[in-house]
């Protein structure tokens, strides 16, 4: 796997950017969750790609809902990009849903668990 140049660093970062404002304000679509947020994006060093990675707080057909969406409004979400960024080619996103926030919290809590059970004082015993 190649290391990312500066130049591919700082497209995606722009195009995360600029397709969360998009998400968040000009989709329309009842099946995009409010709590939707755009993760990590991985341009192509050709531009003609881009894997987005998509997190929704929700429970899982609020997910499936919206990934469902956002397939259907990539063709809107593309023309927004174009005409907001100035790249020589407007990449074809797939969206990918990136549940590793829900697995770090349940991690977390686990952890908080065992712990908690660990420090509680032992019941002397007589």
């Amino acid at each position: 796997m190649r290391k990312n140049s500066i130049k591919n660093t700082r497209v995606n970062g722009e195009v995360q950017k600029e397709l969360s404002i998009i998400i968040r304000n000009e989709i329309k679509d009842p099946r995009i969750h409010p709590m939707t947020s755009v993760m990590a994006v991985e341009v192509a060093p050709d531009l003609k790609t881009c894997k987005a990675y998509i997190s929704v707080l929700g429970d899982k057909e609020a997910k499936d809902a919206t990934i469902k969406g956002l397939v259907s409004a990539e063709g809107y979400i593309r023309r927004q990009l174009a005409k907001s960024l100035n790249l020589r080619n407007t990449p074809e996103i797939r969206f990918i849903l990136d549940e590793s926030i829900e697995y770090g919290v349940n991690m977390s809590k686990l952890i908080d668990d065992v712990t908690k059970k660990d420090s509680s004082p032992e019941e002397p015993q007589e």
